[in-house]
């Protein structure tokens, strides 16, 4: 979208309005599967005291994908791009792949999100393999889609997240949540007689925030606006409008993201199975089944979490439910696509059609899936969700660490280079978020009680903190 910039002012909503999408696209990947499971589960386990680590990971989000902007509107490269010219072969290569892996542990995790949905939605009429193969259809929604320009396809977004927004808040209104207590949980970081599963669940929420392949996509998508970056101003002006769109953009995600967390905090914290099977019983619920009659503390996923609601708020909570996970998951799946793309074109020089990478990617990330749903239940598939929550854990060093590097070198951004106060932040926040990440690793593979997992784990530590330390 070409800009006339005739008339500067402090302030223009026309102009906004210009450069309103890319923002809205990247915050998708804040609403995905992933971070709705993290959410509810949030609640569930820890109430309304982890809201403000939420906050707080949505915040430190957004400075990064600052930077992500940033360096593509100065540029005009997205970071894939910049990466290629200023790395060696190899480690390029590495990268790439890594991010590969981070895209693929992504699309998995959509494609359990939509396939647990659409089982929700058909009262388990469509067993969740079923599920999984309809997930394919996104390929064809996506590139159809496609065909009509960018602007189209940011007004479809806009309208998932929409839909997101009024199905987790009619949950939100329907359970009423204590706002006095929201507004602690949001503002006072503390966590009184929090153990070990609140303190795994707030790096969780880190975890789940804060998206590697997003860092790629956010530096891409605003080129999608044309600026000329021979005029200072004009690129000022670009970074300052962007930046106030992911605000806003990441601001409509946290909301909807606290309508999650409220909602099973309210209703569902300290909440033990025999007390969910008393009601779903009483409510002829037919996933009465899920929840043993022992005194043990509730423990809920995405498929767990729509029948908990169905049990104590009536069908409508259930379906309402689904609808936003189904959006949830249609939404993320079309961004990881075009995270994709840019990575591939970006680290390999690759021009692969839309339709041929779709393909690619898609099936990588269903044949797993699909196994597991054909072989394993459904407590199997959102189990798989933490390995996929570490498996993109651990890929955050290879987007943050490079965005970072690149912002702060002269003679990338010249003008625009980060001052000592962003690269100093910067550096402690990318610090913050990789020990948050190997704290959450640690604790996983300490989880699977196997001396020969953990000799395995020990040796490619080593492996993959030398490439860290290469990147930095």
């Amino acid at each position: 979208l070409s800009l006339p910039l005739a008339q500067h002012s402090c302030f223009s909503f026309r102009k906004l309005w210009a450069f309103t999408g890319p923002g809205f696209l990247m915050s998708i990947a804040y609403l995905d599967p992933g971070n709705i499971e993290s959410d509810l589960q949030s609640g569930a386990i820890a109430g309304f005291k982890l809201l403000w680590v939420l906050m707080l990971a949505t915040i430190i989000g957004l400075l990064l994908q600052r930077l992500a902007a940033r360096l593509g509107v100065v540029t005009g490269l997205h970071l894939a791009e910049v990466c290629n010219r200023q790395y060696q072969k190899v480690p390029r290569i590495i990268l790439w792949l890594m991010v590969e892996l981070a895209i693929i542990g992504s699309d998995m995790q959509e494609v359990i999100g939509s396939a647990i949905a659409i089982n929700l939605l058909s009262m388990g009429k469509v067993p969740l393999w079923g599920g999984v193969l309809i997930t394919i259809a996104d390929t064809f929604v996506f590139l159809f889609l496609d065909k009509y320009g960018l602007r189209k396809l940011e007004a479809f977004f806009g309208f998932l997240i929409t839909i997101m927004a009024l199905t987790f808040g009619y949950e939100y209104i329907t359970v009423r949540p204590d706002q006095e207590k929201v507004l602690q949980g949001l503002f006072i970081p503390y966590c009184q007689n929090c153990g070990t599963a609140q303190l795994e669940q707030a790096v969780g929420i880190v975890g789940a925030v804060i998206m590697p392949h997003n860092m790629y996509l956010h530096s891409a998508l605003v080129k999608s606006r044309q600026v000329n970056r021979a005029n200072k101003r004009e690129v000022r002006e670009a970074n300052k409008y962007f930046f106030i769109e992911s605000c806003i953009a990441l601001f409509v995600s946290f909301i909807i993201n606290i309508f999650v967390v409220t909602v099973f905090a309210e209703a569902f914290f300290n909440k033990t199975n025999a007390d969910v099977n008393a009601v779903c019983v009483n409510a002829s619920s037919p996933h009465s089944s899920l929840f043993p009659n022992n005194n043990q503390t509730l423990e809920v996923d995405i498929y767990k979490g729509g029948a908990v609601l169905g049990c104590y708020f009536g069908p409508a909570a259930l379906y309402i439910w689904a609808i936003g996970i189904l959006a949830a998951g249609q939404s993320s799946t079309m961004t990881g696509t075009y995270s994709g793309q840019f990575v591939m074109e970006g680290f390999l020089n690759l021009r692969w059609s839309r339709f041929a990478r779709v393909l690619l990617t898609r099936s990588i990330a269903i044949t797993p899936t699909l196994l597991v749903a054909i072989f394993q239940d459904v407590e199997h598939l959102t189990g798989m969700n933490d390995f996929l929550n570490i498996l993109m854990s651990l890929q955050l060093p290879f987007a943050l660490i490079p965005v970072l590097t690149f912002t702060s070198l002269p003679s990338v951004m010249n003008d625009f280079v980060n001052g000592l106060f962003w690269k100093v932040a910067g550096g402690l926040l990318i610090l913050l978020v990789c020990c948050i990440n190997m704290y959450f690793v640690v604790i996983y593979v300490m989880s699977l009680n196997h001396m020969a997992l953990y000799i395995v784990a020990g040796i490619l530590s080593v492996i993959y903190l030398s490439f860290v330390a290469y990147l930095v």
